[in-house]
This record gives C-alpha cells, sequence and structure tokens, in this order.
C-alpha cells in the first residue's frame, strides 16, 4: 500500500498554460517502444528551448518565474507522467524499458537544469503575491539548493552523475522485483488449506505440480493457510529472496550513492539531508517517535507471540514451553488464533465483496462523503483489465479529473497496490488531473483487509483529483513525505462501520449484505496481534533509518543483526532488503512515514465523530485537507479541520486497543 511520489512529485518541467480541459483526459495509446522514444525526445527538446529562454530573461518580476517553472512541470507531466505508469503495468517490456530510459534522459537534464544558477537568481527576484506563491518559491529554490545550485563545478557535476545513476539504480532494483521469475513448485497434498482458486489454474511442471509465482494473490495463501509447515516454509524463504543477490549489491550501491551525495553538501548522512525538508526535519525527531511506538508495543509483541506459540501447540498437540514460532508461523498462526477467537476468517469475506461491486463500493463512498461521482469512460488502455472513469463535482456535474484502473494480477505487472498521480491540476493553467490506480486482487472477490487496501489507494487517487490548487507542483499527493499517508490512512477506518458498508447494497442489489454481526467480529479481530505488527512496522522503519546513517551499512549485514535483535531472530539465507522497493527507491530514509502519518490519520478520524458518512464533515475535509494539496503546510491543514493542534492521543489509544 503506498503512493508512487519522486521524479513527478518534486522534478521541475514543462511549458506554459494550457487550454482549460474540457473532457476526460485521454490516456496516450503507444503501441511501440519508438513512440516513446520519440515522444520522450521531443519533451527534451521543449524542456532545453525553455531553459534557455528563462536564461535569457532580464528580471524575473512578479510571479513570472513561479507560473514559468509550473509550466515546465505540466509539460514535464504530459509525456513522463503517463509513460511512468506504463512502466510498472505495460504487459510489453520493450515499452516497460522505453519509459523508464526516458525518465533516466529526463532525470540527466533535470539534474543540470537545477543547477542554472541565472534561473535560480531569477526564482530568488520572484516577488510571491500570498502565502501560495511563497511556499512555492520556497519549494523551488530548496530544489535547486538540493540539485547543487551552489556548489562549485567539479561537486555540481559529480552531483548530476549521482542522480542520474540512482534513476537508473532504483529502476533496476524494482524491474528485478516486478519481473522476477521464480516459481514454487507443489503437489496437490502439499497444498492441502489452501483455497482451490488460487492455484487450480497455475501451470505444471514434468511431475505434475502446480507452479506458484511469489505475486500477492499467489504467495500470501500458501504462506497464511497451507497446513504443511513445509509449504509454508518453501513459499515464504523464495518470497524473502525476491530480487537476490543483484539486489542487495544494488541497494548497497544506491545507500553509498546517497551518502556521497549528501556529503557534498557538508550532511554526515542521506537522512540527515533529505529529513530536514520533512515535517519530522531531523533524524533525532523520527528516531524519538520510534523509540515511543516501540515502547508502547514490545511487551505487546512478546504476549502476541505467547498466543501463537499456545495456538501452535495445540496443533501439534505438544505443550508450549518445547514449541517454537518460526517465522513462516506467524502468519499461519495468527489467522488461526484470531478464528479460534473471533470466529472470522478473511476468506469468508470474498463471497461479500465480488471486485467490481467494491470499486462501486469506493465510488459510492466518495459521492456520499465527498460530493463526487465517478462515470465510466470508454478508452483503448494498455490492457483490458485496465479502465478509465471520470469523476465530476455531484452537485454541479462539473468535472473535476479522470481515474484509471488496474485491478487485477498479471506477470510483469507492478506486484502490489499503489497510486500513480501523474498529472496534477492547476488552476492557474485551467488543467484537471489524473491518476491511475493498481491492485493485485483476486478476481473470486476481496478479503476485508483487501477493501482495507482498496480504499486506502483510493484515498491517495481522491487527494489527487480532488485538489485544487493554483499551480501542479503543489497539487494532490505533492505534499511532505511524511503527511502522503495520512489522507489515506484515515479512510481505512471507515470499512468497519456498517453504515459505511451497507452502501455494497445501493451498488450491487444481488450482493449478499454482511451480517453485522460478523462485521463485529471482524472490528474486534483486527486489533488481534497489533503488537506483531506494529514491531515489525518499527522494525522497518528503524531499518530504513539506519542503512541511511552516516556510515551507509552494508544491507544485508545490517538486517541480519537488526532482526536477530528480535524475538523471532534472522533466518539465515533470506534477504529481505532485496525486495523491500520502499527503502531502495522513494521511501529511502522515508519509510517511517507510514507510522508518522498515521498518528495525523487517527487524529483526523476524530473530526468526523460517529457518524463517517456526515457529508457535512466530508465536504470541510475535502475543501480544507484534499483541494489545498502542498499549497498550505500539513500541520496548518490538519489544525485548520479539527479546529485545534494535532496531538497523538488517538493514535496512541488506537495502539493500544485490544
Amino acid at each position: 500500500m503506498m503512493l508512487r511520489l519522486g521524479a513527478l512529485a518534486l522534478t521541475l518541467s514543462a511549458l506554459g498554460a494550457q487550454a482549460a480541459d474540457a473532457q476526460a483526459y485521454a490516456f496516450p495509446r503507444y503501441t511501440t517502444a519508438a513512440q516513446i522514444d520519440g515522444e520522450c525526445a521531443a519533451l527534451l527538446t521543449q524542456q532545453k528551448q525553455q531553459e534557455q529562454r528563462l536564461q535569457q530573461l532580464t528580471a524575473a518580476g512578479g510571479t513570472a518565474m513561479l507560473v514559468e517553472l509550473d509550466g515546465m512541470l505540466r509539460r514535464y507531466e504530459d509525456t513522463a507522467g503517463p509513460m511512468a505508469l506504463l512502466a510498472a503495468v505495460h504487459p510489453d517490456k520493450a515499452i516497460r524499458d522505453a519509459a523508464d530510459a526516458c525518465e533516466l534522459g529526463y532525470q540527466a537534464f533535470n539534474s543540470a537544469f537545477l543547477q542554472n544558477r541565472r534561473i535560480y537568481s531569477l526564482l530568488k527576484q520572484a516577488q510571491p503575491a500570498d502565502e501560495i506563491d511563497r511556499r512555492l518559491q520556497r519549494d523551488q529554490l530548496d530544489a535547486f539548493e538540493d540539485a547543487g545550485v551552489g556548489l562549485e563545478a567539479d561537486p555540481q557535476a559529480r552531483a548530476q552523475a549521482i542522480n542520474t545513476e540512482v534513476t537508473r539504480l532504483t529502476q533496476l532494483f524494482e524491474r528485478r522485483v516486478r519481473e522476477d521469475k521464480t516459481r514454487v513448485a507443489y503437489t496437490v497434498a502439499e497444498l492441502q488449506g489452501v483455497p482451490l482458486k488460487v492455484w487450480k489454474a497455475a501451470k505444471r511442471d514434468r511431475q505434475g505440480r502446480y507452479l506458484l509465482p511469489l505475486d500477492y494473490p499467489s504467495s500470501q495463501p500458501v504462506i497464511e493457510q497451507a497446513l504443511s509447515a513445509t509449504s509454508r516454509e518453501r513459499m515464504w524463504r523464495a518470497f524473502h529472496r525476491l530480487g537476490g543477490e543483484d539486489n542487495l549489491k544494488t541497494l548497497q550501491h544506491l545507500g553509498n550513492l546517497r551518502r556521497e551525495y549528501a556529503q557534498l553538501f557538508g550532511f554526515d548522512s542521506h537522512a540527515d539531508f533529505v529529513l530536514r525538508r520533512r515535517m519530522a526535519q531531523r533524524a533525532a525527531e523520527v528516531q524519538g517517535f520510534l523509540g515511543g511506538v516501540k515502547q508502547a508495543v514490545g511487551q505487546r509483541e512478546l504476549t502476541d507471540l505467547a498466543v501463537l506459540r499456545a495456538a501452535k501447540a495445540k496443533h501439534l498437540k505438544g505443550g508450549p514451553a518445547g514449541t517454537a514460532i518460526q517465522r513462516w508461523d506467524v502468519a499461519f498462526y495468527t489467522e488461526r488464533a484470531r478464528q479460534a477467537r473471533y470466529a472470522v476468517d478473511q476468506e469468508q469475506f470474498r463471497a461479500y465483496f465480488p471486485p467490481e461491486a467494491s470499486l462501486q463500493f469506493v465510488f459510492k463512498l466518495a459521492e456520499q462523503l465527498f460530493g463526487v461521482r465517478f462515470a465510466p469512460v470508454a478508452q483503448p488502455l494498455w490492457h483490458a483489465d485496465a479502465r478509465a472513469f471520470s469523476v465530476s463535482d455531484g452537485a454541479g456535474q462539473q468535472l473535476l479529473g479522470t481515474l484509471f484502473v488496474d485491478l487485477y494480477p498479471r506477470p510483469d505487472k507492478y506486484g502490489h497496490a499503489a497510486v500513480w498521480s501523474f498529472r496534477n491540476v492547476s488552476t492557474q493553467a485551467q488543467r484537471l488531473p489524473a491518476a491511475g490506480l493498481v491492485t493485485n486482487f483476486n478476481r473470486q472477490g476481496l478479503s476485508l483487509e483487501e477493501l482495507e487496501t482498496l480504499l486506502h489507494e483510493f484515498g491517495h487517487a481522491l487527494h489527487s483529483l480532488l485538489s485544487n490548487t493554483r499551480y501542479a507542483s503543489q497539487g494532490g499527493t505533492n505534499v511532505q513525505l511524511d503527511f502522503a499517508e495520512a489522507p489515506s490512512q484515515m479512510l481505512e477506518d471507515w470499512i468497519y462501520d456498517p453504515r459505511v458498508l451497507a452502501l455494497f447494497q445501493q451498488v450491487c442489489s444481488t450482493c449478499k449484505a454482511l451480517p453485522a454481526a460478523l462485521l463485529a467480529k471482524a472490528e474486534s479481530a483486527r486489533h488481534f496481534a497489533k503488537g506483531i505488527f506494529y514491531a515489525r512496522q518499527h522494525l522497518y522503519a528503524s531499518y530504513d533509518l539506519a542503512l541511511y546513517s552516516k556510515d551507509a551499512p552494508e544491507p544485508m549485514a545490517l538486517w541480519s543483526r537488526m532482526e536477530a535483535q528480535t524475538p523471532l531472530g534472522f533466518v539465515p539465507g533470506s534477504m529481505l532488503p532485496a525486495g523491500f522497493s520502499h527503502v531502495a527507491t522513494n521511501y529511502a530514509a522515508g519509510y517511517y512515514s507510514y507510522l508518522w502519518s498515521l498518528v495525523l490519520a487517527e487524529d483526523m478520524r476524530t473530526g468526523f465523530g460517529a457518524d463517517k458518512l456526515d457529508a457535512a464533515v466530508g465536504m470541510r475535509y475535502r475543501e480544507t485537507v484534499l483541494a489545498n494539496g502542498g499549497q498550505v503546510a500539513p500541520g496548518e491543514l490538519v489544525q485548520q479541520f479539527l479546529g485545534r493542534p494535532t496531538d497523538s492521543r488517538a493514535f496512541f489509544t488506537s495502539l493500544n486497543r485490544q
């Protein structure tokens, strides 16, 4: 569950204001890599020409430079925005690779552009008309300064080279994960306990064994439900080697490059360099926060593990004292203990939440809460599973943006759930946004946890589509990283409200209504094993921060050492960092953001009180938090919505719920 940030969020690119969007955004149709190459070449030519024109200005005056720079971003998004999505979802490898190559080439231009001292000087001379302009000016100046505009010639050249190489390596890291061809072979007997629909259509080897890939719809049911511990272990080990040794080497290289880059600017570490631009501001602040989380969940993790040991002992007819929980046991016995305690099985929810109805459900929720409507738009897209929807204001039917949806798994597709906010709104340019929502759901139906995932990702899409910012540079999810997840995390809680789930019957008359008693059990059950879950999140965040510390430690040695200090220890041969795309790419020294933003999300939920369908509060939230994107500081937005300064009480209360 994540938002795809990075180049689109912080890169300056594209020519001036464009004509108003009169209809839903038409996604560009690419059938060959040569088309992408040609579009990319045209983009670079136009950007270089615009750079020359900007350099020839004699004085910036007013906000002209802000408008021009934002225009460059829009031009960049026009071409590279949809390509970024295609790099993750297009079935043709040649097109995916061409899209990656375009971004790599653009990064080289952008690194040099952001070191242009003439343009930087003109930007400093701009005269902001108001606080929105002032914030944009500061953000853009920060981008120039972080790119090395103030460095001497040799360090500048090195900064450019590092930026380009980091882009190449992160693409390579993700490509290895996305295109991994590992298959784990199982007999029917070895798959006992795994739902038939997970494996019945899988390819077989010459011995007749079913070959299961490592994507979530295939691997997780085996790890969570296979009765055979050996079957679970084999899939767990394969999944925790995703990316392989080559990705460990790439991650080490990325750590060294990012540290070297930070040192060009006088910082000891990448973490110190990037955190100063975020809400947290410094590593010590993050470490203090993570320490508070660890203190809150440490003992609860041990209690949770004791429950799992008892469940395993009962299952195997042994004694708890002589029973050990292995890593591949955790998900299996968590579900087994949860079912025994609450009579809740995630698989049983699939009958209530068909995928298409689930999509219509979140659309209906947005209509109820935020006054917007989604309607299908016929477009030829990259795959038959992909679809387009217009979003319009429910009152005046004003078009607000376009959403693209790709729900189901297939070979070489991005394997998790995420949103690409690839085209941002600009009221100044009369431009409407577009975003792509990508998941990998079971076609037979969603579990309750997967419905929560859908609503989380849909929250990112709403943040983009309901933004109403003056500049694209500040549109939608172009916010500080440690706030980016908060609007989506806030909505996760909605699926446990029976009045909210009742919307299902409004969009699907043939769907069975989820029994209130079952939902009540699920609401209680979701707090089970919170100690294990949040202790793991704490470990991931702490590892990410340590990886980008001044020592830039070897990734696998650091992980094995840190995981060894946890109650279940480290499993020799596993290499989780090799497949941990977050720490390699957009969330480097930023994984803590999931916990940090959850503090804000839990606090914002209190603004809705007991009525999660209160349209008046929903509209106030839309107009305060979502509409403002990044043009107002996150803390100020939350305070405006709540009518008070934010605090962490709701977060720690939730953390301790049983």
